[in-house]
């Protein structure tokens, strides 16, 4: 039963009528002088006599006029007037040759960089010199680390000896002859 309600539901939204798609011719845009922006393609006519085809012997092509693109489109890179081709939107085609707003607050401006940059480059020398005793010193750190290492071998190697000539001077003559008092054999075995 509830079913039947939504049956005349379904009529009045299929009843609905779809707008009607209308056309209206629109202007077209007017013409505007692109050579500013980009230059144009040449194009030459070359008149033809009749010719046999070089690809067919059966052909033969009547007289005929042959268009040849001889150089297609190409951006144009010259700077031109500010007022010219297309970018009306901005004041100079190139801000580079635009000359500088000039007034007080722009002028100290730049004087306060210019004297900021001469402050670090003289820092920066400042910095390279003392960069530069730095790397001597260090130098001269590690050859007096290795002069240092080498005495400290040669003492090492000095005690070394002086321990052994003490211990062979600590002999008495006493404990070098036999218990036997008997003069040493050298055949004896």
């Amino acid at each position: 039963m509830k079913m039947f309600y939504l049956i005349p539901l379904l009529f009045l939204s299929a009843c609905s009528t779809t707008p009607k798609l209308t056309l209206r011719p629109q202007q077209p845009p007017p013409a505007t002088d692109n050579s500013a922006v980009r230059y144009p393609e040449i194009i030459n006519a070359y008149h033809v006599g009749r010719y046999v085809d070089p690809n067919d012997d059966l052909v033969m092509h009547e007289q005929h006029v042959v268009y040849r693109v001889e150089e297609n489109t190409c951006w144009n890179f010259h700077p031109g007037a500010a007022d010219a081709g297309v970018l009306q939107f901005t004041s100079s085609r190139d801000s580079a040759f635009s000359p500088l707003p000039v007034n007080d607050a722009v002028l100290a401006e730049v004087n306060a960089q210019k004297m900021a940059t001469v402050q670090i480059m003289l820092e920066a020398r400042t910095l390279s010199a003392a960069l530069v005793q730095f790397q001597a010193a260090l130098q001269q750190t590690k050859t007096n680390f290795q002069q240092t290492a080498l005495l400290r071998l040669t003492v090492n190697d000095m005690q070394k000896r002086l321990d052994a000539l003490e211990t062979v001077q600590g002999q008495s003559p006493s404990q070098a002859i036999s218990a036997t008092n008997e003069p040493p054999d050298s055949l004896s075995p």
